[in-house]
C-alpha cells in the first residue's frame, strides 16, 4: 500500500499503474523475491524431467489423504502442508508465498544493512537505499520526533475556516497520497489508449470498502464500533481535545460518503464508470463548490476534459460538503493525514495503526519485527532501484527466454481454444484472435528503467522519506499528461511475487519472481507442475483477463470499444451468470458469501487459465507418456500443481476483510470453484455424483 492507504497486516508497499488489473497471490503482495532461489527452483524443464530418486514427491508430501479429492480438493492437495505450518502469531495468514518471503527478507536486509553502513555520493541509488534503511530503523529518532514531522501540516488543517480552505487542503494533501473525499489519477484514456487523461473517482473512506459501513454481519458490526474508537484515539494522538465527539462526527460523515458510493461489483463495469465531460461541466453541473480548473492548475494541469467515474457520487459529495460543519471536515482531514503516517512515526503511533488495521481488521496477534515492516515499506520508494540490482545478478537472458517461450506456448493454446468455441460467431472469433496476437508480454524486468534522480531520500525522518516518495510518484504521474503514452512502463518491480493484466495496453506483466516454488530444485520439478503452478495460475490467468467480463470490452489496442456482436455478448453474459451463481453460493464465513459478481473477472481468469494450461500441457512429452511420478498421473500432477499455487490459510478476520473488499475469492475457492467445472478434473480424480466437488454437466460453466 502507498502512504495514505491503511494496509492490511503484512501487506508490503506495491506501486502499480492506474487502471491495471493485478492479482493478489496468496492474499498478499510480496515486496520482493529471491531471484537466486528462482533460478534454483527452475520451473521450466525439458520434457520428461521428474523427481530425484530417493526423495519424497513434494506434491504428495503436501497432501491430506484423509480427505477425498471429490469432497474438498483444496484440502486434499494442500492440507498436509497447512497442518504442519500453522499461522505464526505475527502473521494474518500463512502459505507458500510466505515461505518464499523468508529467504527474501534475509537477502534484502543484508543489502540494506551493508549499504547503510557506507557513505555514498548524494543522489546515487546506494545513498537512497542506505539512508532510507538507516532512518527507518532508527527507533530512537522516531521516539524523539514523535508527531513533530507532521506538525506543520496539522497546524494548517486546524486553521481551516471555510469550505474553500478545506478543498484547497484536500488538493494539497493528494501529492503525499492522502486521499480525502475522492480519488484522482492521470492514466490512459479508456477509449483512446494513446492519450493520458485526468480521472476522478469516488473515495475518501477510512474503512476498506463501502459495505463495511452497512453490512449487518456481527463481525463487521464490531469493526464499525472499533473504528469509531480508532478514530478517537488517532484524533487524540493528533492533539484533538474533543476527540471522542469528533470521532462520532467523522464516522457519520464517512457513512454518508459510503451511501453515495457505488458497490464493489458496480465498479467493475468499465462503460458505466467512464463518463467523460468538459471540466467546466464537472464544476457547474456536479460540484459547483469545486473550481476544478483552478485546483488542477496548482498541479500544472490544464485539461479541457475529465473522466468522471461515478457522477452521482460527486453530486452527492457537493450536497454533503454543503451541509457538513467545518469542524467535522477539519477532523476528517486531520484523521486521514495522521492515519496515513502512523506506521512511520513513534511507537505510540505504530501501535495505533497495528491495533486497528492489523489486529481488528486482519486478526494479527503480534506485531512483526521492525526490520520486516521497513523492508515492506521500502518496496514502494525503492522497489525498482533494488530490482536493477537483483536482475543484474540473478536473472540472465537465458532465464528470461524460458518465460517468454512458455508465454508463447500458452498464447498458441488459447488461440486454438478460441477456434474451437462453439457459441461465438466467426467475426467475433477473428477479432478475439487478433487481440490475442496483439497481446504484449512483459517478462522478467523492464527493458527501460525509471529515472529516480529526482527522488529525495535523506536521514531527517522516516515519514518524510515516505512522503517524498509519494510526492515523487505523484509528480511523475502528473508529468505524463500531454505526453505520448509510455507502453514500456512497468507497474510492478521485477522482484514482486505477483503479476497483472493491463487492459489499456492489452499486456500481461510477469515479474521475474512470480513463479518460484520455495525449496524445490530445478531438476525436481516436472512439466505437469510447471504448467499448473506457473502456467495456469499466472500466465494463463493473466491472458484470460483480456477476455473476462471487464477485459473483453477493450480491443486489441487497449481501447474501451464494443467489438462483440450483441448475440455473442449476450451468450457470454449468460454463461458467465453460471459462474456468478456458483460463487454467490459459497459461504466461507457464517453469514458472509463470496460476491460472485465482484469476483467474476478473477474467477473467469482462473477457469480460463486452467483450460489453456491443460491444452498446452497435453502437447508435452510427459503428458503423452502418461508415466506416474510419486504415484500420481501427469493429469493429477497438473491439477495438484495448480492447487499448490493457492496453498494458503488465513485468519477469520482477514478472510472477512477479503470477502467485503477484494475482487479475488479466497484461496480455497479459487481452487475448488474453477476445477468443479472442468471434465478432465473429474476424470483425473474420479469425481462422482453426490460429492461436493461434483456438478451436473448442465450446471458447469462453459465459456472457454
Amino acid at each position: 500500500m502507498q502512504l495514505g492507504s491503511p494496509a492490511p497486516a503484512e501487506e508490503p508497499s506495491l506501486q502499480i499503474l492506474p487502471g491495471t488489473r493485478y492479482d493478489v497471490r496468496y492474499a498478499m503482495n510480496f515486496v520482493a523475491s529471491s531471484l537466486a532461489s528462482l533460478l534454483a527452483a527452475g520451473l521450466f524443464l525439458a520434457p520428461g524431467h521428474s523427481q530425484i530418486k530417493g526423495k519424497e514427491d513434494f506434491l504428495r508430501a503436501n497432501m491430506d489423504q484423509s480427505v477425498k479429492p471429490g469432497v474438498d480438493f483444496f484440502q486434499y492437495a494442500n492440507g498436509g502442508w497447512l497442518k504442519r505450518h500453522p499461522i505464526p502469531a505475527s502473521e494474518t495468514g500463512w502459505g507458500i508465498g510466505n515461505e518464499v518471503q523468508l529467504d527474501i527478507y534475509a537477502q534484502l536486509r543484508k543489502i540494506d544493512e551493508t549499504t547503510a553502513a557506507k557513505t555514498w555520493p548524494t543522489g546515487s541509488d546506494e545513498q537512497k537505499v542506505g539512508d532510507f534503511w538507516a532512518t527507518a530503523m532508527d527507533e530512537a529518532k522516531a521516539e524523539e520526533q514523535g508527531i513533530k514531522p507532521l506538525q506543520p501540516m496539522i497546524d494548517k488543517i486546524e486553521g481551516l475556516k471555510t469550505l474553500q480552505d478545506v478543498l484547497d487542503e484536500s488538493f494539497a494533501l493528494a501529492p503525499v497520497d492522502v486521499d480525502t473525499f475522492f480519488e484522482f489519477d492521470v492514466s490512459q484514456d479508456e477509449k483512446n489508449s494513446d492519450v493520458m487523461a485526468v480521472h476522478v473517482n469516488q473515495g475518501g473512506l477510512g474503512l476498506p470498502e463501502r459495505d463495511f459501513y452497512f453490512n449487518p454481519e456481527a463481525g463487521v458490526a464490531k469493526i464499525r464500533q472499533e473504528y469509531i474508537k480508532h478514530l478517537g484515539r488517532v484524533l487524540k494522538f493528533a492533539g484533538d481535545a474533543n476527540s471522542d465527539a469528533d470521532a462520532t462526527s467523522v464516522m457519520a460523515f464517512e457513512t454518508d460518503l459510503a451511501k453515495i458510493s457505488r458497490k464493489m461489483e458496480d465498479l467493475r463495469d468499465p462503460l458505466k464508470n467512464y463518463n467523460k465531460m468538459a471540466i467546466e461541466d464537472l464544476s457547474s453541473k456536479l460540484t459547483p463548490s469545486i473550481s476544478w480548473s483552478a485546483k488542477l492548475a496548482v498541479w500544472h494541469l490544464d485539461p479541457k476534459t475529465i473522466v468522471v467515474g461515478q457522477p452521482e457520487f460527486f453530486t452527492g459529495l457537493e450536497a454533503l460538503l454543503a451541509k457538513t460543519p467545518i469542524e467535522t471536515l477539519r477532523s476528517y482531514m486531520l484523521f486521514h493525514l495522521v492515519s496515513s503516517a502512523l506506521p512511520y512515526l513513534n511507537k505510540e503511533a505504530v501501535q495505533l495503526d497495528f491495533q486497528f488495521y492489523h489486529q481488528i481488521l486482519s486478526g494479527q496477534k503480534e506485531m512483526r519485527p521492525r526490520w520486516k515492516r521497513v523492508l515492506d515499506s521500502e518496496g514502494g520508494p525503492l522497489g525498482f532501484v533494488l530490482g536493477r540490482v537483483f536482475v543484474k545478478k540473478y536473472f540472465p537472458p537465458a532465464a528470461k527466454k524460458r518465460y517468454v517461450d512458455l508465454v508463447e506456448a500458452f498464447r498458441k493454446a488459447f488461440g486454438e481454444r478460441i477456434d474451437k468455441v462453439t457459441w461465438m460467431t466467426p467475426g467475433t472469433k477473428e477479432t478475439a484472435r487478433k487481440k490475442l496476437a496483439a497481446l504484449i508480454k512483459k517478462v522478467g524486468y523492464p527493458d527501460k528503467w525509471k529515472d529516480y534522480s529526482a527522488l529525495k531520500i535523506g536521514r531527517s525522518s522516516y515519514v518524510e522519506n515516505m512522503m517524498n516518495s509519494s510526492r515523487w510518484g505523484f509528480d511523475d504521474m502528473v508529468s505524463k499528461y500531454g505526453k505520448p503514452v509510455d507502453r514500456k512502463e512497468w507497474g510492478m518491480t521485477p522482484q514482486t511475487y505477483n503479476a497483472y493484466y493491463n487492459s489499456s495496453n492489452n499486456e500481461i506483466v510477469l515479474p521475474a519472481a512470480a513463479f518460484e516454488i520455495p525449496g524445490i530444485n530445478d531438476l525436481t520439478v516436472d512439466d505437469a507442475v510447471v504448467y499448473g503452478y506457473a502456467g495456469a495460475s499466472t500466465i494463463g490467468h493473466e491472458m484470460t483477463h483480456g477476455f473476462d467480463d471487464d477485459g473483453r470490452q477493450f480491443d486489441a489496442k487497449g481501447n474501451l470499444k464494443e467489438w462483440w456482436t450483441k448475440e455473442d455478448a449476450a451468450k457470454f453474459k449468460q454463461r458467465a451468470q453460471l459462474m456468478i451463481n456458483e460463487f454467490d453460493a459459497y459461504q466461507p464465513l457464517p453469514g458472509l458469501h463470496i460476491n460472485g459478481k465482484a469476483s467474476l473477472g478473477e474467477n473467469i481468469a482462473d477457469y480460463g487459465g486452467l483450460l489453456i494450461g491443460l491444452d498446452a500441457f497435453k502437447k508435452t512429452a510427459q503428458y503423452k507418456a502418461g508415466k506416474k511420478i510419486g504415484g500420481l498421473t501427469p493429469l493429477q500432477r497438473y491439477f495438484l500443481g495448480y492447487a499448490l499455487s493457492w496453498m494458503d490459510q488465513q485468519r477469520p478476520e482477514r478472510l472477512r476483510r477479503q470477502l467485503l473488499s477484494d475482487v479475488h475469492a479466497p484461496a480455497k475457492w479459487r481452487v475448488n470453484g474453477p476445477l468443479s467445472n472442468i471434465p478432465d478434473f473429474y476424470k483425473a480424480f474420479n469425481i462422482t455424483p453426490g460429492q461436493p466437488m461434483w456438478r451436473p454437466a448442465n450446471g458447469r460453466v462453459h465459456i472457454w
